[in-house]
C-alpha cells in the first residue's frame, strides 16, 4: 500500500526552504570553486614553486582533483545518516565542515615557509572540502524537492542548483576584484588569502538561515512509517546503502552516466579555461576571470528557466538538449577562444554554460524522483558524487595534460564530446520521472507512483 500523501507546503514556507538551500549551496560551491580558481592562478607558484609552470599547474589541479575523490565518501556517510536522521542536521554539519576547511586554507603557510608540508596540508583540507560537498548536494536538493509539489518540482528544485553558478560568481568576482585592485606581487603574497578567510563570515550567515527551516514532511512521514515497521520487526528495514544497491542500482548507474557530460563540460568551461585562455591564447587573468564571471551570471539566470521547462516537457528531453548541445558546441567553443578577444571568449563561455544549465537544472528533481524516501539521500548522493570521481575530478587535469602533449584544443573537444555521448546513452536507458509523487515513492519494492496513476 502506498503511503498517504503529505499536505503540500505553503508558498511562504517553500520560499524559506528554497532560500535556506540556496544560501547553503552557494557558500559550499563558493568554497569549492574558489579553490579551483586559485589552483589555476596562484597555487602552482605558492605550493609547487620548484616545478615547470605547466607541471606546477598540473600538480595544483591534482590537489583540486583530490577533493572530488573524497566526495563519494561524503555521499555514503551523509547519505546514510541523512536517510536515518533527516536532511537538516546533516546539512548544518556539511556547511560547518566546508566553511572551516576553506577558512583554514586562508591561514596555510606556503612552500616558502614550511616546505613540502605546505602541499600536504593543502591536500588534507581539500579532502575535508570534498567530503563536505559530497554530503551537501543531496541534502540541499532533497529538502526542496520533498517540500514542493510535483507540478513545479523541476522549477523549485532547480534553485539549489543555482548555488553552483552563484558560488562560482561570488568566488570569481572576489578574485577578479582582488586581481584588479592589487599588484601581481601583492595578490600572490597575501591577497589570495582574503577570499578564503571571507568564508568564515559567509558560513555564519548560512547557518543562521539554515537552522531556521524544518525537516521535510515527506521524510517525517517516511520515518514514522519506518519506526512502526521496526516495532513489528527490528530487521524489517535495511541500511540505506544496501536498499539502494538492491532496489535502485539501475537508477544509480543512470545518474552516474547522466553526470558525465554535465560534470566534465562544466569544469572545462570554468576551470580549465583559465589555463587555456592565459597560457595558449595569451589573454590576461583578468580577462579570463571576467568572462567566467559574466557567463556565471547568465548561467544563474537560465537554470530556473530550464527547470520550469522540465516541468512542462519532462526531465529527459531538457537534459538531452544540454548533453547534445554541449557536445556540438565544443569545437566552436575553442575556435572562438582562439580568436583572442574578450567578446569571443565571453560568447564561448556563456553559450557553453547556458547549454550546461539544461543538464544541471532538471538534475535535482530528476535524481530525487528516482529513489524512495528512506534511501533517497543515499541514492541521489551516490549517483551524483561517485560519477564526479571519473568526471569532474580529472577534467581540468586531463584537459591540461592533453594541451601539454598535443598543443591543440582538438583532443580536449573530443574528450567532452565523448562524455556527451555517454550521457546520451544513459538518458536513453532512463525513465521519465516528471509527475512522480515523492510521498508515494516509499515502498522499496515498487517503482515510484506518478500523480494521477491508478493505485
Amino acid at each position: 500500500m502506498a503511503a498517504a500523501r503529505t499536505a503540500p507546503t505553503s508558498p511562504g514556507s517553500l520560499k524559506r526552504i528554497v532560500a535556506a538551500s540556496l544560501i547553503g549551496t552557494t557558500i559550499e560551491w563558493y568554497d569549492f570553486f574558489l579553490y579551483g580558481s586559485a589552483a589555476a592562478l596562484v597555487f602552482n607558484k605558492l605550493f609547487f614553486p620548484e616545478s615547470d609552470p605547466l607541471v606546477g599547474t598540473l600538480l595544483s589541479f591534482l590537489t583540486y582533483a583530490v577533493g572530488f575523490a573524497a566526495r563519494p565518501l561524503g555521499a555514503l556517510v551523509f547519505g546514510h545518516y541523512g536517510d536515518r536522521l533527516g536532511r537538516k542536521k546533516l546539512l548544518v554539519l556539511s556547511l560547518l565542515l566546508m566553511g572551516g576547511a576553506t577558512f583554514a586554507i586562508g591561514l596555510l603557510p606556503t612552500h616558502a615557509t614550511v616546505g613540502s608540508a605546505a602541499p600536504l596540508l593543502l591536500t588534507a583540507l581539500r579532502l575535508v572540502q570534498g567530503f563536505a560537498l559530497g554530503g551537501e548536494w543531496g541534502g540541499a536538493v532533497l529538502l526542496v524537492s520533498e517540500h514542493g509539489d510535483a507540478k513545479r518540482r523541476g522549477f523549485w528544485a532547480s534553485w539549489p542548483q543555482t548555488g553552483a553558478p552563484a558560488g562560482q560568481l561570488l568566488a570569481t568576482g572576489v578574485l577578479s576584484a582582488l586581481t584588479a585592485l592589487l599588484s601581481e606581487s601583492a595578490f600572490t603574497s597575501w591577497g589570495w588569502r582574503i577570499p578564503f578567510l571571507l568564508s568564515g563570515v559567509l558560513v555564519m550567515v548560512g547557518l543562521w538561515i539554515r537552522l531556521s527551516v524544518d525537516e521535510s514532511p515527506v521524510f517525517k512521514a517516511a520515518l514514522a512509517a519506518a519506526e512502526e515497521r521496526r516495532a513489528i520487526d527490528a530487521a524489517a528495514e535495511k541500511p540505506p546503502l544496501v536498499a539502494v544497491l538492491r532496489h535502485h542500482w539501475k537508477d544509480v548507474l543512470v545518474a552516474m552516466g547522466a553526470r558525465m557530460a554535465e560534470n566534465i563540460s562544466y569544469y572545462v568551461i570554468t576551470a580549465f579555461i583559465l589555463v587555456y585562455a592565459t597560457t595558449s591564447v595569451g589573454l590576461s587573468k583578468q580577462t579570463a576571470l571576467n568572462a567566467v564571471l559574466v557567463g556565471s551570471a547568465v548561467h544563474f539566470a537560465v537554470i530556473p528557466l530550464w527547470g520550469a521547462l522540465s516541468d512542462r516537457i519532462g526531465r529527459r528531453p531538457v537534459y538531452l538538449i544540454g548533453a547534445v548541445g554541449v557536445g556540438a558546441w565544443m569545437f566552436p567553443f575553442f575556435a572562438l577562444i582562439d580568436r583572442g578577444s574578450f567578446g569571443s571568449l565571453l560568447l564561448a563561455v556563456t553559450v557553453g554554460l547556458v547549454l550546461h544549465g539544461a543538464m544541471y537544472a532538471p538534475q535535482a528533481a530528476f535524481f530525487s524522483e528516482m529513489f524512495a524516501t528512506r534511501m533517497r539521500y543515499s541514492g541521489a548522493s551516490i549517483g551524483a558524487q561517485f560519477s564526479s570521481v571519473a568526471a569532474g575530478a580529472p577534467a581540468p587535469l586531463i584537459a591540461t595534460a592533453l594541451l601539454a602533449d598535443h598543443g591543440s584544443s582538438t583532443p580536449i573537444a573530443l574528450y567532452v564530446i565523448a562524455a556527451a555521448l555517454l550521457t546520451v546513452v544513459a538518458l536513453a536507458c532512463a525513465r521519465e520521472t516528471r509527475d512522480t509523487d515523492l510521498s508515494e515513492a516509499d515502498e522499496p519494492s515498487a517503482a515510484p507512483v506518478r500523480v494521477g496513476a491508478d493505485a
